[in-house]
C-alpha cells in the first residue's frame, strides 16, 4: 500500500485557535480523508509550537510554569480539533523529548557540515512574528506588515548563523527540477523571485534564554524558535530517535501552511535539509488568508471567530463544507455569519437535505422503502454520476478541494433536475410505468449514495448518515469501489427527520398551530404538486389561512425563491452588441470578481448612462451565450406593457456583491 504523510503548520499556544487557524486544519483534514478514501496508508500530523517567547510571556502573565501552561493549552487545542472532527494521526509538541532529539540531530548534522558559524546579529525583530525583518519588508512607518500595530525592535546580540546564502543555486535547481514543489503558482513565483534576488545567512540561536532547546555545541544558547519549529515534521516520524520509522515516513508528501510562512517552508526548511543531507518534502502548499467581513482574521487585530462557536451555531459539518466549498484553496476567502447561514440554507437545507428527504418519502410512498433496479439505468443521471466522480478525482488529486466539493454538488443538482424531468409522482399513476418508476427511484438513491461518498472527506458525519439512509454502509469506504456508479443491488431506504432544518429567523415566535397550518398547505395531493416536499417541511414564511385563494398564478415556496441569489453589481463598462438592437454587453463588479453580462435593455438605455450605476443581477444563473457572448448572470428590470425596460437600481447603492432579499 502506498503511503502519504501530510502536515499542517504547528500553532503558537499564546492564545486559543481561531477560525483562520481552523481553516488550515480542516483543509488538511479533507486531504487526509481523501487519501485514506483512495487507499493510501495516511499519516496526518498536527501539533503545537511551544518554545515561543510569546508563549513564555503569556505563561508568566498567567502565573503558571511555562510547561504547565502549555499542558493546559494542548487540551484547548485538542478540544477544538475534536469539535471540528479533524482526524489527525499524531500530535506533536515542541517540548516533547522526541522533538528535542530531532532538533539536536539536525543541528548537529548542519554544524558538522560547516554550515553554522558564530557572529553578531543586528536587525529589526518583530516580537509577535518572532522573526528578524529586513528593512525593505517593513511598512513605511517601520511597522511589521503582519502586525501593523507593533514596531519591530532593533536587536544586537551574539548568535550562531546558518549559511543560507550558499543554498541559493541548489534551491533554484530544485525548483526547476520539481515545478510541483511549491503550489499554488502565485506562491512559487513569489518565492523564486525572492531566491533569485539573493539570500542572506540567518540566525539559528538566541542567547540568554532558557525556554528552548539548547544548542548541542553551545548550551548557553537555545535554538531559534523558527529553526526549532520546522524540525517538528521530521522529529515526529523518528528523526534522531527511530531510524526505522523515519525511513518509513520521511520525506513528507505535503506541508499545508499559510502563505505568510511560505519563505520558512520553501526556502529555509529545504536548505536546512540539504545541509543535513536529508530528503526534501515533496510538496509545500501555501493557502491564503481567511478574512472576517473583509478584514484579515488575526489575534493581534482582534478580528477573530471562535471555531467552536461557529460549529455550535449550525454543526461542524456545515462549517467544514462552507470553508471548503466557498474558499478556493490557495486563495484568500471571507467569512461572515450572514453568508455562512445563507449557504447552509441553500446548499444543505434546501438542496442536499431536501433531496434526501424527498427521495426517502417517495421510496416509502411508492415502494415501501425497498428499492431495486427494474429497467435500464437512467443514462443521463448515470453519466452525470460518472462525470462528477471523474471531475472530483482530478480536482482532489490536484489539491483543488473546493472544486471537489463543487463536483459532488453538481451531481446533487443533476439529481434534482432528473426528478423534475421524470416526475415520479406522475409515473406512480400509470400501472404500465411501474418498472420505470422503480428504476427512477433506484437511480436517485444511487446518485445520493455516490454524492455522499464524494462528500465524505468534507462532511464525514453527515455523509455517513446519508449513506445509512439510502441503505449502504459507510464502513471501510474505498473510492475505487464505492466512488463510481452502481447499477445493481438493493437499497433499503430509511425515512427519518430533517438532516438540516432550514433557518428561518422570522419564524422564531411562530405558534405550533401556525406550523400545522403551514404543514397542511405544503403537503398536498400528487395532482397539484410539482414535486414532493421535504419529509418534515420547515416553515419558511408567514403562513396564509388554509382557505386563502392564491393572489394570482401558481405560487412557489420560499425554498424555491431562496435558490435564486440576487446581488448588487456595479457597471464598469457598457457597449452595444453588434447586429443587435436590443442587447447591451456589460462589465460588472460583483464584489468578488468581474463578470460579463448581456442584457436586453439597449432600447431603453444608452451604454454610457449605465456606467457607474449599481444594479441588481441574478448571481447564480447558469451561463448562456447570446449573440456569441457568454453571459454570466441577468440584470433585473421591470418591463411595463408597451413601455421600455426600467433597470432596478438604488438611490444609495450598497457595496458590490451585497445580497438582495
Amino acid at each position: 500500500m502506498s503511503r502519504f504523510f501530510l502536515t499542517t503548520a504547528i500553532d503558537y499556544v499564546n492564545s486559543r485557535p481561531h477560525l483562520g487557524t481552523a481553516y488550515e486544519k480542516i483543509a488538511a483534514d479533507v486531504i487526509a480523508r481523501y487519501k485514506r478514501l483512495s487507499g493510501f496508508d495516511t499519516r496526518f500530523l498536527m501539533g503545537n509550537d511551544e518554545h515561543s517567547q510569546n508563549v513564555y510571556r503569556k505563561a508568566i502573565e498567567s502565573g503558571l510554569d511555562p510547561l504547565a501552561y502549555c499542558d493546559q493549552m494542548e487540551q484547548e487545542f485538542r478540544a477544538t480539533w475534536r469539535r471540528l472532527d479533524v482526524s489527525f494521526d499524531d500530535f506533536i509538541r515542541t517540548t516533547e523529548p522526541r522533538h528535542k532529539a530531532g532538533v539536536t540531530e539536525i543541528v548537529r548534522r548542519i554544524h558538522e557540515r560547516g554550515d553554522i558559524y558564530e557572529g553578531v546579529y543586528e536587525g529589526w525583530y518583530c516580537v509577535s512574528c518572532e522573526e528578524f525583518k529586513q528593512e525593505k519588508d517593513l511598512l513605511p512607518d517601520g511597522a511589521c506588515p503582519l502586525h501593523p500595530s507593533i514596531k519591530p525592535q532593533w536587536i544586537s546580540e551574539k548568535n550562531h548563523f546558518f549559511r543560507l546564502s550558499t543554498y541559493r543555486q541548489p534551491l533554484l535547481d530544485h525548483f526547476a527540477a520539481h515545478p510541483e514543489f511549491l503550489q499554488p503558482d502565485v506562491r512559487r513565483n513569489e518565492i523564486l523571485r525572492f531566491i533569485e534576488d539573493g539570500l542572506e545567512d540567518i540566525s539559528v540561536s538566541r542567547a540568554g534564554q532558557s525556554w528552548g532547546i539548547p544548542l548541542p555545541f553551545d548550551p548557553a544558547s537555545v535554538v531559534y524558535v523558527w529553526f526549532d519549529a520546522l524540525v517538528n515534521y521530521a522529529s515526529a516520524v523518528g528523526l534522531g530517535g527511530d531510524p526505522q520509522m523515519f525511513e518509513r515516513w520521511w520525506p513528507a508528501d505535503l506541508h499545508v501552511i499559510g502563505k505568510d510562512i511560505t519563505r520558512f517552508h520553501a526556502v529555509i526548511w529545504p536548505a536546512m535539509l540539504m545541509s543535513a543531507r536529508l530528503p526534501l518534502p515533496r510538496q509545500v502548499f501555501g493557502h491564503g488568508f481567511l478574512t472576517l467581513n473583509g478584514q484579515r482574521m488575526s489575534k493581534s487585530l482582534g478580528t477573530i471567530v471562535d471555531p467552536i462557536e461557529a460549529a455550535d451555531r449550525l454543526g461542524h459539518d456545515p462549517l467544514r463544507l462552507y470553508l471548503i466549498k466557498e474558499v478556493a484553496f490557495g486563495g484568500d476567502g471571507d467569512f461572515s455569519w450572514e453568508r455562512y447561514e445563507e449557504r447552509y440554507n441553500v446548499d444543505l437545507a434546501n438542496n442536499l437535505g431536501n433531496l434526501v428527504s424527498r427521495v426517502a418519502a417517495m421510496a416509502h410512498r411508492y415502494r415501501q422503502g425497498r428499492l431495486v433496479p427494474a429497467a435500464a439505468a437512467s443514462d443521463a443521471l448515470a453519466r452525470a454520476g460518472d462525470e462528477a466522480a471523474s471531475t472530483y478525482r482530478r480536482a482532489m488529486d490536484g489539491l483543488a478541494i473546493h472544486e471537489g466539493a463543487a463536483a459532488a454538488f453538481g451531481l446533487i443538482d443533476a439529481t434534482n433536475e432528473f426528478i423534475a424531468e421524470t416526475s415520479p409522482w406522475k409515473l406512480a399513476k400509470d400501472p404500465s410505468a411501474a418498472d420505470r418508476l422503480s428504476q427512477v427511484l433506484f437511480d436517485t438513491a444511487e446518485a445520493i449514495r455516490l454524492a455522499a461518498v464524494l462528500l465524505t472527506p468534507m462532511m464525514p458525519s453527515s455523509s455517513a448518515e446519508i449513506l445509512r439512509r439510502v441503505g449502504v454502509s459507510s464502513e471501510t469506504l474505498d473510492l475505487d469501489r464505492d466512488g463510481r456508479w452502481r447499477a445493481e443491488g438493493e437499497r433499503l431506504v430509511a425515512q427519518d427527520g430533517s438532516l438540516w432544518p432550514r433557518l428561518d429567523k422570522n419564524a422564531v415566535d411562530r405558534s405550533r398551530a401556525d406550523l400545522q397550518v403551514r404543514r397542511k398547505e405544503i403537503i398536498v395531493t400528487d395532482d397539484s404538486t410539482p414535486g414532493l416536499p421535504p419529509a418534515q417541511p420547515t416553515p419558511a414564511a408567514a403562513p396564509q389561512p388554509a382557505s386563502a385563494p392564491p393572489a394570482g398564478g401558481d405560487r412557489i415556496a420560499i425554498d424555491d425563491f431562496m435558490k435564486v441569489e440576487l446581488r448588487v453589481a456595479k457597471v464598469l463598462a457598457a457597449e452595444r452588441v453588434p447586429k443587435s438592437n436590443r442587447l447591451l454587453k456589460l462589465q460588472v463588479d460583483v464584489g468578488t470578481e468581474h463578470r460579463t453580462l448581456v442584457a436586453g435593455i439597449a432600447e431603453a438605455y444608452e451604454p454610457e448612462t449605465l456606467v457607474g450605476k449599481s444594479v441588481v443581477i441574478v448571481f447564480n444563473l447558469k451561463p448562456a451565450k447570446l449573440m456569441g457572448i457568454e453571459s454570466n448572470g441577468m440584470v433585473l428590470a421591470a418591463s411595463p406593457d408597451g413601455g421600455k425596460a426600467i433597470v432596478a437600481t438604488f438611490e444609495e447603492p450598497p457595496a458590490p456583491g451585497t445580497r438582495v432579499r
